[in-house]
Order: structure tokens, then sequence, then C-alpha cells
């Protein structure tokens, strides 16, 4: 076995022993001029609502390569959200009634960087999680952990699509893993289960329709024709129905939904404080929304 073979082995079973359901290398290269294109699209559409930050560091977002001189691979992981069945909040999104993935998942990812940079002299490492302009899907999809659904989740085989995705950065050469086909049954579940039409069946979203975008992201008044099914922060439904997510993965301690999160209810969130807030969800996603936008949802 290859020295280098070796030392992937080693640095995947640290980021497994960190708590990710999936780990595996893509090389570190310009993202393919399809998906740029895509991505172009989407943006000259106007489909990415009000998150103009999305259309900033294309450079950066287009070629990983920038993030860190001299990166070669890419260690992409997949970490467990899925709440356990009979604790799931009626009003919050599985992925934010725990500990901000954040800091939790730097913190967990930080002794396999110290691995890799270990395993040869002089390697350098970067841990990027959601806020770096890496494109995390694309490249978890490339390094063979999951595929893209038609929902736009990335779906883990035998997992599921309700993980958080990490990545770091490595100036080293990998043993690289092989993209799975497309094994979306295309059945298009999410599709119709969408409250605002989002999904426009091709792989597709709109966010000024997506309830996740509009109960996190937007600011200002809700539109009139948006109705909220139940939760005013996020929106699991085209997970829910998806057949990938029959028997999710149960999610990391740290995920785990707070009780002072599953005893809220719309009218304690109305006459909430800033400093009940800011106790309620310390070190928490929900903290995105800001409490004027929290009370706004369960007004809606």
């Amino acid at each position: 076995m290859s020295s280098c073979l070796c030392r992937c082995d080693a640095v995947i079973a640290s980021a497994r022993e960190a708590g990710a359901v999936a780990a595996a290398f893509a090389p570190c290269l310009p993202v393919d001029d399809k998906n740029i294109a895509l991505y172009d699209a989407w943006l000259a559409r106007g489909a990415h609502a009000g998150m103009e930050y999305m259309e900033r560091y294309r450079e950066l977002r287009n070629d990983p390569r920038l993030l860190l001189y001299g990166a070669r691979s890419i260690l992409c992981c997949a970490f467990p959200y899925a709440q356990t069945p009979g604790r799931r909040s009626p009003l919050f999104s599985d992925y934010a009634v725990g500990d901000d993935y954040h800091e939790t998942l730097r913190k967990r990812l930080a002794p396999v960087a110290a691995l890799m940079e270990k395993a040869v002299d002089g390697a350098k490492t970067r841990i990027c999680i959601d806020t770096t302009p890496l494109r995390e899907r694309y490249w978890a999809a490339r390094a063979g952990i999951g595929f893209i659904g038609l929902n736009n989740q990335l779906i883990v085989p035998g997992i599921g699509s309700k993980v958080f995705l990490a990545e770091i950065l490595w100036t080293e050469e990998a043993d690289y893993g092989t993209p799975l086909p497309d094994l979306c049954s295309h059945c298009g579940a999410c599709v119709r289960a969408c409250p605002g039409r989002a999904l426009d069946g091709e792989g597709g979203i709109d966010c000024s329709r997506c309830l996740s975008y509009l109960t996190i992201e937007h600011r200002g008044d809700l539109p009139d024709s948006i109705h909220l099914p139940g939760r005013i922060y996020g929106c699991d439904i085209c997970q829910d129905v998806c057949p990938f997510n029959h028997d999710p993965a149960i999610c990391l301690p740290e995920f785990a939904v707070r009780d002072t999160v599953l005893a809220l209810d719309r009218e304690t969130i109305s006459e909430m404080t800033q400093p009940d807030f800011s106790a309620t969800f310390t070190h928490s996603a929900v903290k995105r929304a800001k409490l004027a936008g929290l009370q706004r949802n369960a007004r809606h």
C-alpha cells in the first residue's frame, strides 16, 4: 500500500472518529465549466433572492485553490443532524435546534486537520464550514460521498440528506473518491410537497419562494402569498418526504434538540425579549434570523 493511501486512510478514519458518517477526498481543481455556467445562470435569474453574498467572490467560488496556497486536495465530510423521532421541534428545522454547527464542526475537525498537517512536513490545511465561498455540495458529490437530488440537497446513500457538510483543504495529494451515479429516483415527491413551489422539477430552486430562505435570510415583511405550515425557522418538508430520508442517521449529541427550544411556542416567542432570545439561542444557528425575524415569522 502506498504511503499516500496509508495517509488518506488514516485521515478518513480520523474524520469518522470525529463524527463524520461519510468522508472522502476530491482533487482541488477549478469547478467544471458546465457547473459554473449553471450557477451563473441561476444568479442571473435572481433565483438567489436577497442573498447578495452569493454573487461575491466568484473567482474563489470557482477555484478553491485560491482559498489555500498550494492546495491539492479537499477532504469532504458529512455530519448527521436528523432528530430522534418524537423529539422534533414543531417550530424549528432539525438543523437549528441544537448547537451551532459552525462552532461544533470546527472543533471536531481540528484534530483531523492537525493529523493532516503532521502527515507530511510543511503540509498546510484550511477548515471550511459553510461561510467560506466553497461549493460544498459540488465537491462532496465530486468526492463521491453523495449525489445531489431533485430537491437540490446532497444525499448520502444509507444516511439521507440531513447532514452538515464540511471540508478541509490540504496541500498534499490524496487518494480520490469516485463520483456516484445519479441515484435520485426523480419521484417528484419533494417538488409536489414544497409549500412555496420553490423547486422547478429539474434540480433548480427559486429561493424567493423557499420557506427556509424566507424565514431565515429574508429581511422585511413576508409576502402575503406565503403560508408557513407550522415551522417558523427553516423548512424540512422537501427532505422529510424524500425516500432516502425514511431512516436517516440520527444527529451527533451537540445537534440534539435542546429542551428549552422544544418547549417554545408561538406565543412565548412573540413575547420574548432580547435577553431571553440571547439566552435561549446562545451558540445556536437560530441567531441568524435575529429576534425580529423570529417574531415576524411567529406572527405570520
